[in-house]
């Protein structure tokens, strides 16, 4: 039995979109390797000024790079669901009472999904949270980052979809590319 055709994904609004306030300059294609390189800068610096008992990454995309930074810290990881919308729809876990906690997303444009994600760990009464992103891309002030960067940003998990039972590049994401080159 076929299934029904799916709607390309639209990126997330901090992923690969801007607002209308900043322009991107170009096309960032992130790949596996330097997506690992950002992940080993992001633990280095938050090892050097910080020290999380537990590492919590924003589903989907800050899952990532927060298991990938959990692993190098030696921590405990687990992760939030917030909607596009605004709702949390999976939250931290209660193990973060009293815990030095971590908060990681992929990037940060507005800060919308961070401070929802911040609030939902307050919640329960940590013994302190930071935040971290792997691309600070807009006003807000994550407390760690570990590249700032102006361009639309394809991540290499985002990259490849499924349309019509094939893997393909994303439909946006090729066009992008190709104003590009």
């Amino acid at each position: 039995m076929a299934r029904p055709p799916r709607p390309t994904p639209t990126p997330r609004s901090s992923a690969g979109v801007r607002s209308a306030s900043k322009t991107p300059r170009g096309v960032l294609q992130v790949d596996w390797p330097f997506f690992g390189e950002l992940c080993r800068v992001l633990a280095l610096k938050v090892f050097r000024e910080y020290d999380p008992e537990v590492v919590i990454g924003i589903a989907k995309a800050g899952v990532i790079p927060g298991a990938v930074v959990a692993s190098i810290l030696q921590r405990d990881f687990a992760s939030i669901a917030i909607t596009r919308e605004g709702s949390v729809i999976a939250g931290p876990p209660r193990l973060v009472t009293g815990k030095r906690v971590l908060l990681v997303d992929e990037t940060c444009e507005s800060g919308n999904t961070m401070k929802l994600a911040l609030a939902a760990v307050r919640d329960l009464k940590p013994a302190a949270v930071k935040t971290a992103v792997s691309f600070k891309t807009g006003t807000y002030k994550p407390d760690f980052h570990a590249l700032e960067n102006e361009n639309f940003i394809i991540l290499p998990w985002d990259l490849e979809v499924i349309v019509n039972g094939e893997i393909v590049v994303r439909p946006d994401y090729r066009a992008k590319l190709k104003e590009t080159s």
